[in-house]
C-alpha cells in the first residue's frame, strides 16, 4: 500500500482541504458571498468523490449483456455450420457461397452488438464525467466573479466614484480574500483531476485538461492582483 500511497488522489483528502479553507473563509469574511460559494462547493465536491468512485467500477450489467450476446453469436455459428454440415450433399456451389455468406453476416450482426454494448458503458460514463466537469467549471467561473472587482489599485486612490462597487477591505483582508480564491480554483482543478485519475477515457481526460487550464489561467490574474499588493506594502515599509 506504501508503493501506491502517493500515486493517486485521494478525495478524502480533498474534502478536508476544502472544509478547512471554508472554516477560514467563515471565520474571516462571515457575511461575504465567498462562503457560501464555498460550502457548495463543498456540496458538489461529496458529489464528485462519489460519482468518480462509481465511474471507476465495472458495469457488470453491460459486461453480462456483451457475454450473452457471444453466447448467441457463437450458438448462431453453430447451427449454420450444422445446417451446412447436413445438407452438404445436396448443395450447390451457389448454395453453400449463400450458406457462408448467412453465416458472415451473423458474425457481422453479433459482433456489432457487443461492440456497441460494450461501448455503451463507456459513453454512458463519458456523459456523467462531462457533466460533473462542467458543474466544476460553472463554479470556477463564479469564484472568477466574486473576485472581479477585487481591484489592488483602488488601494492607491480610496476616492471612489458613484459608479464604483462598494470596497471596505484592508490591504490584508484583500490579499486574503484573493488568497482564498485561488486555493478554491486550485482545488477544482484537484476535483476534475478525480475523472482523469478513475477513467481512462480520453474524451474525460482532455476535459480535465482543459479545467485545469481554466484555473490556473483565473488563479495566475488573482496572483498577480496579489503581487501588486504586495509591492504598495514594500513601498509603504
Amino acid at each position: 500500500m506504501s508503493e501506491t500511497r502517493y500515486q493517486h488522489l485521494s478525495a478524502a483528502r480533498i474534502l478536508q482541504t476544502l472544509e478547512k479553507l471554508r472554516a477560514r473563509i467563515v471565520a474571516r469574511f462571515p457575511n461575504a458571498g465567498l462562503a457560501e460559494v464555498s460550502a457548495e462547493l463543498i456540496d458538489t465536491a461529496r458529489f464528485c468523490a462519489h460519482d468518480a468512485a462509481q465511474l471507476a467500477r465495472p458495469r457488470l450489467v453491460w459486461r453480462l449483456a456483451a457475454l450473452l450476446l457471444v453466447a448467441a453469436g457463437a450458438a448462431a455459428q453453430i447451427a449454420a455450420l450444422r445446417y451446412l454440415h447436413v445438407d452438404a450433399q445436396g448443395l450447390s456451389a451457389a448454395d453453400w457461397v449463400q450458406g457462408l455468406e448467412a453465416a458472415v453476416n451473423l458474425l457481422i450482426l453479433f459482433g456489432g452488438g457487443v461492440w456497441f454494448v460494450l461501448t455503451l458503458e463507456e459513453r454512458t460514463k463519458r456523459r456523467r464525467a462531462l457533466d460533473a466537469l462542467h458543474r466544476l467549471r460553472s463554479i470556477a467561473h463564479v469564484i472568477d466573479m466574486h473576485q472581479l472587482t477585487k481591484d489592488p489599485t483602488a488601494l492607491l486612490n480610496p476616492q471612489p466614484t458613484s459608479a464604483s462597487p462598494e470596497r471596505t477591505m484592508t490591504q490584508f483582508e484583500l490579499t486574503r480574500y484573493l488568497d482564498y480564491c485561488a486555493e478554491m480554483l486550485s482545488l477544482i482543478g484537484k476535483l476534475a483531476a478525480l475523472y482523469a485519475d478513475r477513467m481512462r477515457d480520453s474524451v474525460v481526460i482532455d476535459a480535465v485538461n482543459d479545467i485545469e487550464d481554466l484555473t490556473t489561467g483565473l488563479g495566475r490574474k488573482i496572483w498577480q492582483k496579489i503581487t501588486i499588493i504586495g509591492a504598495l506594502d514594500e513601498r509603504q515599509a
